[in-house]
């Protein structure tokens, strides 16, 4: 069974805050985007800043869709935080983040976007804690899923055995049962939950493809 992580994609922190509580109940991690415009076209919330004191028994992911990630990365090492994703379209440093975060028992993830090829990861199989898929542009949530992503999924699973492979995107019961059928072990979701009526019921119907 795939581990359901909702994903939330907002502008301020109070609606990042208030998504948080949405899911508290039903799920043990939290996937949260940021994005300073650099990167991805648009802003979301990026304030590290807003999680000091903030109290959570959620297990939160960092989504880091900017530019130069190494040069805030460790603005992020706070207590709620227990993963950062960075993409490898936007590192010059992979080593140096890997590092950073492993001192602080952090684990790091490293994300492909849409268009990139499955292979950019191979060097980092034995390096990173979890890989990520991104089945949509980078931005905002809400966009259609892109199908040519399956086939970066099943490369990777072919070559990596046991490894955390995570997609995100444009994720519903039907494409995310493809997912799991092509090797993905944590599925990312965020407008599939957080428009449904009973996001409890949503989450679950992920959980049980």
């Amino acid at each position: 069974m795939a581990e359901i992580i909702p994903v939330i994609n907002s502008k301020t922190f109070e609606e990042v805050r208030d998504k948080i509580r949405k899911v508290e109940p039903y799920a043990k991690w939290a996937h949260i985007d940021v994005a300073d415009g650099t990167f991805a076209p648009i802003t979301l919330w990026h304030n590290s800043l807003d999680l000091v004191g903030f109290k959570t028994n959620l297990n939160l992911e960092i989504h880091m869709m900017e530019n130069d990630p190494e040069e805030r990365i460790d603005h992020w090492f706070l207590p709620p935080v227990k993963r950062i994703i960075v993409h490898w379209e936007t590192v010059n440093d992979m080593e140096f983040i890997i590092e950073e975060c492993h001192k602080e028992k952090i684990e790091v993830g490293l994300a492909i976007a849409d268009q990139t090829s499955w292979t950019k990861l191979k060097p980092y199989i034995d390096k990173v804690d979890m890989f990520q898929v991104l089945c949509v542009p980078a931005g905002p949530t809400g966009q259609e899923f892109h199908g040519h992503n399956l086939l970066k999924i099943k490369h990777l699973r072919r070559i990596c055995p046991s490894c955390m492979i995570e997609v995100d995107g444009g994720i519903n019961p039907s494409n995310a049962k493809q997912t799991i059928e092509m090797g993905a072990n944590v599925i990312a979701a965020g407008w599939y939950i957080f428009t449904s009526k009973d996001i409890k019921k949503a989450i679950e119907e992920l959980q049980n493809i």
